[in-house]
């Protein structure tokens, strides 16, 4: 590519904010626009259901990028602008409002959006969502002492919330479809730890039930369980997963497939459209080429590293080792691989009561490993666990289990 081509980057999330860098770190020197809807710099995402919710101070959105690294990496960054339309055949981006932004590669990181309740009475009025830094400081503003807030959605996203709210000493009921928590995330072994602390800090677990209804009930909400009973709060929140934001990917006709559909360069349909982060699928070649949409903050770091590098024609597949994580109250909740994919687990304790467990394929191969435990006490254990797995190794089992034998060595082995 040349100085006069432009890489639009649609999207100024994680992935996109990364790409954009990476772009010039692996010598771009044409035209590079970072297009966002929010009229916000780009910001982590993490800290929303975490410190913008918990920390004394009034939050601060966390930005990945200051106007001076933006200009010192010459960088254009279009806030407040959603794009609506791709003219594929003129290379052109339309946008809201009136105007067109022309590219040479396009990438789209348009990330995901929060996943809405259908149900009878669960609209704007009675039912919050998380996804932005405007949405986490509208939530920080309801969670306070003696208010009862009903959470909906037992997974990261809601027992994140479900922490933070009892942090600041709001009362909390949290209702799961699944017989469990985290059912489609971690084992069961695993969350139970999570399900017993959040029980120790006063949550209210309801668990294999399903809901009817959201009903007004003067000012406050009431919620109508499958079972008749009526939770009476002050306020609900839905966290029930995200959906890919595919719209803009859709009316351009490109293929979709549990997102917009990549190859193992983050290629599109389309040459000169690439996909990273929330958005998009791709096939993962640890895991026998299986199409995968990973909502995870490192995942959105790392593809947007190696989109850049495939628009520019360098990269190879992108093959990096799914990696999940949760801080909740002092627990950490880290998961490395796709524990779904194992037929056996070992189990390897870490001490004050950390474990380790990992997920080995039918012919022995480590493919996932995922721990809990105290702050600061799983993270390089998982670390370590997570290079096995990208070695495609085959540790012996009774060596995992044994927490005399040091992961490295079986990593040097």
């Amino acid at each position: 590519m040349t100085k006069a081509e432009t890489i639009l980057v649609i999207g100024a999330g994680e992935a996109g904010a990364r790409a954009a860098m990476a772009l010039r770190e692996n010598g771009f020197e044409g035209n590079v626009t970072l297009l966002g809807e929010e009229a916000h710099r780009p910001y982590e995402r993490p800290p929303l259901s975490k410190a913008a919710l918990t920390d004394e101070a009034e939050p601060q959105a966390a930005f990945i990028l200051t106007p001076d690294r933006l200009d010192e990496h010459g960088i254009r960054h279009l806030g407040g602008r959603a794009a609506i339309a791709i003219d594929r055949a003129a290379h052109a981006v339309e946008l809201a409002g009136g105007g067109w932004l022309r590219y040479d590669r396009l990438l789209l990181a348009t990330g995901a959006r929060a996943r809405k309740l259908a149900l009878p009475g669960a609209g704007p009025e009675n039912v919050l969502y998380l996804r932005t830094f405007e949405e986490a400081r509208a939530l920080r503003s309801r969670l306070t002492p003696g208010v009862h807030i009903a959470i909906i959605g037992g997974g990261f996203i809601g027992l994140e919330l479900a922490a933070a709210a009892r942090a600041r000493g709001t009362e909390v009921t949290l209702i799961e479809l699944s017989p469990r928590l985290l059912a489609r995330a971690v084992p069961a072994a695993i969350a139970d730890v999570i399900a017993a602390r959040h029980a120790a800090a006063g949550v209210r677990l309801l668990t294999g039930l399903g809901i009817e209804r959201i009903e007004a009930e003067g000012a406050r909400h009431a919620i109508r369980l499958s079972t008749g009973e009526r939770i009476v709060c002050d306020g609900i929140i839905a966290g029930i997963g995200a959906v890919a934001e595919t719209r803009l990917a859709e009316r351009a006709g490109l293929a979709i497939d549990n997102g917009i559909a990549a190859d193992k360069r983050l290629a599109t349909s389309d040459p000169d459209i690439f996909a990273a982060g929330d958005c998009c699928s791709f096939p993962h070649p640890l895991y026998d080429g299986r199409r995968l949409r990973l909502e995870a903050w490192r995942n959105a770091q790392d593809q947007g590293n190696a989109a850049a590098k495939s628009m520019l024609g360098g990269g190879d597949a992108y093959d990096a080792v799914p990696w999940f994580w949760s801080d909740q109250y002092d627990l950490t909740l880290q998961i490395a691989g796709l524990p779904d994919e194992g037929h056996e687990t070992v189990t390897r304790d870490l001490g004050d009561g950390a474990r380790l467990d990992f997920h080995l394929a039918s012919d022995g191969r480590l493919i996932a490993a995922s721990a809990v435990g105290p702050n600061g006490k799983i993270g390089r254990d998982v670390r370590l666990a997570e290079m096995l797995i990208a070695k495609r190794a085959t540790p012996d089992k009774a060596a995992l289990a044994d927490g005399s034998v040091k992961l490295k060595g079986l990593l040097a082995g």
